[in-house]
């Protein structure tokens, strides 16, 4: 075992969704990764249950990504997306409206998911003015639900410890009620059966602002961040219907759905259901480099285009849009996931995986298990006056048995990379069974 590499001074950096004091005072230190596994500062080989934070698909340390991004910097570090342009950005675009369902076949680059969000949102409002329609200014989110961290993200997003403490953020914002239905659908492997009606919902909120002044309503098809909601089975399809029915634009945000998690290249092919746009980061470069995209419709896209020629038709983007080294990653990767067939992986695991999951059940505290594809939770009884801590000793715990895992609440998210094997699963709900099986 290799001694501990650790920095001298732990206090500058303002660590993210991270409970500061905690960490500083026994840090977890991550110094390498290759495949499967990080290796700790003291060199454990920890399992990364995760994908990092949702995010390394194919896996860490892969060598066509590296060598493809070594080659870009060396190339073109950087080019302007504003009045210019670079080839990897259009070839890009092309693969990726490739992988949609039509009529989603027009990308706008972004650098993370909170990016993704409130690009699509910007555009949502943008569309309506371009077609004469303004009024239509609105925005619906669902509750529990997570679109990142910009202020457009937290103002349709329905997680309160992300909102409370923001003061008002946008206006004209409201949201229907979420999913989760623990009294009925506790324990359901896959989509729940029952909840398909809580999409009505979305009509009740419809009648009190009415359609003329709604834009859009923005969903994760699969609710992450807020610990795995599963949508009902019906559920989704019913939102496009009253969407379309009212002229609302339905946005899916797949920044962890997107590229394989589901077992299809995104929750739109799984569920069926063809939104106007669709938010996407994470995998799109395996986290090796922060990008996201905005798929959109022709609809829209052709709505702009209707502008004054030689004008700019939104006035919108950041100075990293389509940065080379992100396309350069981004197509490394969408190689990778087509040569070992990674985006439809999960499909072949999903039974082993749900089978490993559910034999969690009616281990102490376990109040729910949650799975699809290979996204899995498993919900536990608070403790009372501390609501959090049961979950969170767990993931502690979990990091010192060589094991990455993520909680929300007092729920354990799971969602490794594409890459796994089956003895990893068996290692990660041992593991998971043990500390269970322990636990306060």
């Amino acid at each position: 075992m290799t001694a501990p590499v650790r920095p001298n001074n732990l206090e500058a950096f303002w660590m993210p969704y991270t409970a500061n004091r905690q960490f500083k005072q026994n840090p977890r230190l991550l110094v390498a990764a290759k495949d499967m596994y990080y290796t700790s500062d003291d060199g454990r080989q920890i399992l990364d249950g995760t994908a990092g934070l949702w995010c390394v698909n194919a896996g860490h340390g892969r060598a066509k990504i590296v060598e493809a991004v070594s080659a870009q910097v060396a190339e073109l570090d950087y080019a302007p997306a504003f009045q210019m342009g670079h080839p990897k950005a259009f070839e890009l675009a092309a693969r990726l409206a490739g992988m949609m369902p039509s009529p989603l076949d027009h990308v706008f680059f972004t650098n993370s998911g909170s990016e993704s969000v409130d690009t699509a949102l910007k555009i949502a409002l943008a569309y309506h003015r371009a077609r004469g329609k303004g009024t239509k200014f609105r925005l619906l989110g669902r509750e529990r639900g997570y679109h990142g961290v910009g202020f457009g993200g937290i103002s349709v997003g329905g997680i309160s410890g992300n909102r409370k403490t923001f003061g008002t953020l946008l206006t004209g914002v409201d949201h229907i009620r979420h999913t989760h239905d623990l009294e009925r659908n506790a324990f359901t492997r896959g989509e729940p059966e029952y909840g398909a009606e809580f999409a009505e919902d979305l009509e009740k909120v419809i009648a009190l602002h009415d359609a003329s002044n709604i834009a859009a309503l923005i969903v994760e098809p699969v609710a992450g961040s807020t610990g795995v909601l599963i949508p009902p089975k019906g559920y989704l399809k019913r939102l496009r219907e009253i969407c379309d029915k009212h002229d609302i634009l339905l946005i899916f945000d797949e920044v962890i759905t997107g590229f394989g998690r589901l077992g299809t290249p995104f929750a739109v092919d799984y569920f069926d259901v063809v939104p106007d746009m669709v938010c996407t980061a994470k995998g799109i470069t395996s986290g090796v480099v922060p990008m996201g995209a905005v798929f959109a419709s022709k609809k829209i896209y052709d709505t702009f285009m209707d502008a004054p020629e030689n004008t700019i038709e939104l006035f919108h983007g950041y100075t990293y849009s389509a940065h080379p080294v992100a396309c350069a990653a981004a197509l490394a990767t969408l190689d990778i996931y087509a040569e070992e067939g990674l985006l439809t992986r999960a499909a072949e695991l999903a039974d082993y995986w749900a089978d490993a999951l559910h034999s969690l059940k009616g281990l102490p505290h376990v109040i729910d298990i949650r799975n699809l594809g290979l996204i899995g939770a498993i919900e536990l009884d608070p403790i009372a006056g501390a609501p959090t801590k049961r979950a969170f000793s767990i993931f502690l715990k979990a990091f010192e048995n060589n094991l990455m895992i993520r909680t929300t609440g007092d729920i354990i998210a799971l969602s490794p990379p594409l890459i796994i094997e089956k003895t990893h699963i068996d290692q990660i709900f041992e593991t998971l069974g043990r500390l269970l099986k322990q636990a306060d």
